[in-house]
Parts: structure tokens; sequence; C-alpha cells
């Protein structure tokens, strides 16, 4: 039996009108079909253009927890402050009450006078760099309208961005050629106070490593005093009284009354050494700590780079190479160049009054534009 092409058509027409109908009565409710809609409009919200990529949804998904650490960083902030303006003034008492007396009775007058001096000037540039980085402010873009070049709007302020500049969600505000948020200065490291921030860093690396490499004798002969204190307590003369004795009135042999026989060494001894002690590990733990910080620092700075702008750039790198090409940092003048324009320095008298001695001169550039050299050249001829 042959099948026409008309009944083959009809056929199928009677198979979809049956199946539609079928569709018609298996239909969600309207209000249903509604939930239904704004869920997966909300699902397709996170891949809102072409762009989108892991690092958007793991960011959304995280969010509350980034929300929960600036929160708490931002109210800790102040906490931190005080405990370095805390430590360090501990340092310092220590050095005034305990070492400077040892310095003046035992070195000579050339070594003296070489502590004082030093000291006096790494504590003072320590101290001024802390208090500027700490309160100058790390430099914002304009929020009236104007004709300066962007590079992106932020998402967050929907303002625009100029080149280097980012979101801090502590700070909630867009931070200039921002580095990173540091808890120990409640405030963000930026165009105007970088600076001041590796200058304090690179001070108090010098100043710890300084204070453990010439308090190692007086760490070690006060670790030696404190362990012979405690055997001079352990050889005490007579017998320990302990338990019963105690309460039956038995004294030690050689011991005519209750009180308990003074100790060969004084209380003002104790305290000195176990300050040495703290003074040492403190300054030796920090120094480690925050001299890598500094090395790591100082690196970025070589490279024309901050924090974020070396993940910017990484990838960047990764994503040019797969093409075949390669990614220059446009912000890069060189390294001696870099350090040229990090410290402000435009005349060969600037290294020492601008770098090793106290100064508030305002960073290179306004933070909102930046040059950019193809070729890296001198830009500051010194």
């Amino acid at each position: 039996m042959r099948c026409s092409p008309s009944s083959v058509l009809n056929l199928l027409r009677m198979v979809r009108l049956r199946s539609c109908s079928r569709r018609g009565r298996n239909r969600l409710p309207q209000w249903l079909r509604k939930i239904w809609a704004y869920v997966r409009l909300l699902v397709q919200s996170l891949c809102f253009n072409a762009l989108t990529d892991s690092d958007v949804v793991f960011d959304s998904i995280f969010e509350p927890v980034f929300w929960t650490v600036d929160y708490v960083t931002r109210w800790f902030g102040l906490v931190f402050v005080c405990l370095v303006v805390i430590l360090t003034s501990s340092i310092v008492v220590i050095a005034y009450i305990v070492l400077l007396p040892l310095v003046l009775n035992t070195y000579s007058p050339p070594w003296i006078a070489w502590h004082i001096c030093y000291g006096h000037w790494n504590l003072i540039m320590i101290a001024f760099h802390y208090y500027k980085a700490a309160k100058t402010s790390p430099g914002y873009p304009p929020t009236e309208k104007n004709d300066r070049p962007f590079v992106s709007v932020c998402k967050k302020c929907i303002m625009p961005k100029p080149a280097r500049t980012h979101h801090c969600g502590i700070c909630n505000r867009c931070i200039l050629k921002m580095d990173h948020h540091c808890p120990w200065l409640n405030n963000c490291v930026g165009h105007f106070n970088h600076r001041y921030f590796f200058s304090f860093c690179l001070f108090m690396t010098l100043g710890c490593v300084y204070c453990s490499i010439s308090g190692r004798n007086l760490f070690l002969d006060a670790y030696n005093a404190l362990e012979r204190f405690k055997h001079l307590d352990l050889e005490k003369p007579g017998i320990p009284v302990t338990g019963m004795g105690l309460l039956i009135g038995l004294l030690p042999s050689g011991q005519n009354d209750f009180a308990t026989p003074a100790p060969s060494y004084t209380f003002k001894e104790r305290m000195i050494h176990k300050s040495i002690i703290y003074m040492w590990v403190l300054t030796s733990t920090v120094g480690v700590a925050l001299g890598a910080l500094t090395v790591w620092h100082a690196v970025l700075i070589s490279r024309g780079e901050t924090s974020i702008d070396r993940h910017i750039n990484k990838k960047e790198r990764q994503r040019l190479a797969a093409w075949g090409k390669v990614y220059r940092n446009p912000f890069n003048y060189g390294k001696l160049n870099n350090w040229k324009v990090f410290f402000g320095v435009e005349k060969r008298s600037h290294w020492v009054t601008r770098v090793l001695l106290p100064s508030g001169h305002p960073p290179h550039g306004d933070g909102l534009t930046w040059d950019i050299f193809p070729v890296r050249k001198d830009l500051i001829p010194v």
C-alpha cells in the first residue's frame, strides 16, 4: 500500500495539533511563570555582558564575605593605629631609660655620638612619615563634570575613573593610583601618600635592624642573667616547706621567722633585663616581616607598578601572550626614572633634602593623567 504525499502531510498536521493541545493543558499558572521568569532574569544578570568571567561570578558570590571584612577593617583601623603608636613608644622609652645609660657608661665618645645621632634621625624619619602617611589624603577623582580623560566608570561610585584609579571598599571611594588599604595607617595608600608609606616602612625596617644588631649582646646578657636568677631562686639555703608544713608553722633550717629571705637581685635589675629581651624580640620580628614588605614594594616601584597594577599587568601579559604579542607597562620609565618620579627628585640635592630628610613636597603629577613613554628616556635628567 502506497502513501500519497498528501496523506503523510495530513498525518503530521494531526500529530502537531494533538501535541499543541497537550502542551496547552500542561502550561503552568501565570503567577508561577512570572516568578520563574524573574528567577531566570536574576541568574542571567550575572552574565550581563560578554566580558563577564569567573572573577565576576566569584565576586558576586563572596560579596557578603568581602563586605564583612571591609566593615571590620574600617572600625578596627583606629585600634591598629593605637597599637603601632604604643609599641613604637614602648621601644623608645626602653631606649631612653635602659639603653642610653648603658651606652653613655660603656661606649667610647665616637660610638656614643654615632648612636645618638643615628638613633634620633631614624626616630624623626619614622614619626614624620607615619604621621604624613596616616593623615595625608591619598587623592580622589573629581566628582563634578570635567573634560579629564578616563578609562572606565566605577560600578559602585557610578563615576568616571582615570587611569590607575580603583575603588576601595573600606573607604567606599575611588582612590587615585591606589596601591592598597593599609589598616595600620587606617588610610588608603594612593597617589599623594604612597611615598610617605614606603618611607615609613623603609625607616622603620632600618630602625628595627639597628636595634636588633646593636642590642644582640645586650639580649644575650639579659637572657643569661634571667636564667641565673632562676637558678638562684631554686638554690636558696634550707629545705623548702610545702603542704602541711606551712599550716603547722615549720620553717626551713637557718630561718628564724616567717619572713621570706630577700633575693640576691633587685626587682629593677629583673625588669631591665626583661625590657631588653622584649625590645630585641619585637624589633627582630618586625624587622623581618616589615623588611620583606619593604623589599616587595621596592621591586614594584622599580617596575613602575602598584600592587593592583601588578595583577592587571600580569593578566594583560597572559592575554597578549596568547595572541603572540608582548605587553609593556606604559608607566614604566626605567628603574632609575621610576625612583626619581616616586621620590620627586628633580635635582641632585633632592636625594638628600627629599629622601634622607623629612619633606612634605607633593608627588610628580596630579594622579589624573599620566605620561606614557613608548621608549624609555631620562624623565628627570639628574
